[in-house]
């Protein structure tokens, strides 16, 4: 037989496809604490997709893809007037979600934000409700869409956990598409091989590049790629649906598969060394985990990597608010995934870039004493110069210490320290913060924060008798979890 002639065996379903299918297709949530901490989950994803909605930038990408479009049974936007069909309204959800980089985070080989799957997950639970109760039957309540966010958070998370997709250029968003793809799949209600076949062309589809996040071209785009993966969720898993075939090698295929076209070393021919071959590592099985320990960001619409310093930065504030000008330099000790994702000197093009950037948003609270959406803004920037003063000042060092416990399981810490230092020759102190408020480690300091912000989300939107309304359902966890999904919904309608 020629050595040219492809062997057509047809594969089984790669392995790592079959894990996520089966534990979608099984699981049942036991975990209070998990269940506990959706609620939270939800109200603070939420909230932020209403904060977005002040911004022009943000709202300007919301709404039917044809302005007039009626669509029976519509998914509603929360904090807008719209009903669209599934696919668009993840789409706009996400997009508003994830606008300001205020909503939860996950940090391990690989980031990402596990909340941006609630674009797919209540667009469609609220249109699947609606046509359930049009036939007379039960809508889906929101346990269901509790759910379904501790699997797309474990789903993402897990994932996460050993497989570094920025390493080789793409964005974590790739996981966003592949978790609302498996829980869109679930809640439409897809048997094995439809969820088999909607999670292989997840995979199959070309996936995003990280370079919108990095100087010299990040922009705007990180706002809404997640929205856009959760979309395409909802799509692939639609399409499933409708019976479309699988492709069973779509991973692990020679020459052709992910692992060889997008996560190897190299993909240049069928010579691939078996060393520079590169699969996926899954270090626990799917459960709660992720869920249980998600980052929440509290204080500051910030990435992630800099909660800390910002925190570390208001702390100092008082020290340096009268003595801007007298500062000789700024050291910032800090932990290797933040050198390679936010440090970056130079002119900030644009709000996105000034938000990715550790030194803009370390510079604004010393200056200022805090940090908010509207610190990004161009107006703000330009009427400030001091911040650019600052950023000019500043000393980028890594702490192998802080390195090796952002990665420990039993630590995942995100270490910041700031210390100031005068041209007199005296200094203040290193201001070291090992955990943002938003850590596990600090849940009972950081939840009533949380419900703050909520709240505080909620006014910017709604009259003082509907935030009440939401605010009563969201606090009690047993009438929220029997509520139906539709009726949920209802409340955040204007």
């Amino acid at each position: 037989m020629s050595a040219n002639v492809d062997q057509n065996n047809r594969p089984d379903y790669d392995r790592v496809l079959q894990d996520i299918a089966d534990y979608v297709l099984t699981f049942k949530a036991e975990s209070a604490e998990a269940l506990d901490t959706a609620r939270h989950c939800l109200m603070d994803t939420l909230g932020c997709g209403l904060l977005a909605l002040r911004f022009p930038e943000c709202t300007k990408h919301l709404g039917p893809l044809v302005e007039g479009t009626v669509v029976p049974f519509g998914a509603r936007v929360p904090g807008t007037p719209y009903r669209l069909d599934p696919v668009k309204a993840a789409w706009d959800i996400g997009c508003a979600v994830r606008w300001l980089d205020y909503n939860d985070t996950w940090l391990a080989a690989e980031w990402g934000h596990p909340s941006d799957n609630l674009g797919a997950i209540l667009a469609v639970a609220d249109h699947l409700s609606q046509r359930c109760l049009a036939r007379g039957e039960a809508p889906l309540d929101m346990r269901a869409v509790l759910e379904a966010m501790i699997m797309a958070h474990e789903i993402q998370g897990v994932i996460a956990l050993e497989n570094s997709f920025n390493r080789v250029g793409l964005d974590h968003v790739i996981l966003v598409k592949v978790a609302s793809t498996a829980v869109s799949a679930k809640l439409m209600g897809a048997n094995r091989e439809q969820m088999l076949s909607a999670l292989s062309h997840a995979f199959a589809d070309g996936q995003a590049l990280r370079t919108y996040r990095h100087a010299p071209n990040a922009g705007s785009r990180k706002s809404w790629a997640a929205g856009d993966a959760s979309s395409r969720g909802v799509r692939l898993a639609d399409i499933a649906m409708r019976g479309e075939m699988g492709i069973p090698g779509v991973l692990s295929a020679r020459q052709w598969g992910f692992y060889d076209v997008s996560f190897s070393h190299t993909n240049n021919d069928l010579a691939l060394k078996p060393e520079d071959r590169r699969a996926f590592s899954l270090s626990r099985p799917f459960g709660s985990y992720v869920m249980e320990n998600v980052l929440f960001k509290v204080s500051f619409p910030a990435e992630f990597h800099a909660q800390t310093a910002c925190e570390a930065a208001v702390t100092l504030h008082p020290q340096v608010r009268d003595r801007l000008r007298e500062i000789d330099r700024i050291v910032i000790t800090t932990h290797e995934s933040a050198i390679r994702i936010i440090s970056k000197v130079g002119p900030l093009a644009n709000a996105a870039d000034r938000d990715h950037c550790l030194q803009y948003m370390t510079a604004v609270p010393l200056a200022f004493g805090d940090l908010v959406a509207e610190h990004y803004e161009d107006g703000f920037h330009a009427a400030h110069p001091i911040i650019d003063e600052l950023r000019d000042k500043m000393v980028i060092v890594e702490d192998p210490r802080f390195t090796r416990e952002y990665l420990e399981a039993d630590k995942r810490s995100i270490a910041n320290a700031v210390q100031v230092f005068f041209k007199d020759g005296t200094h203040t102190d290193n201001v070291r913060v090992e955990y943002p408020i938003g850590h596990r480690r600090r849940r009972a300091e950081g939840i009533p924060l949380l419900e703050d912000k909520f709240k505080a989300s909620l006014a910017t939107r709604f009259s003082g008798q509907r935030c009440g309304e939401i605010v009563a359902l969201c606090r009690d966890q047993a009438r929220l979890e029997a509520t139906a999904v539709n009726r949920f919904v209802d409340l955040w309608v204007v």
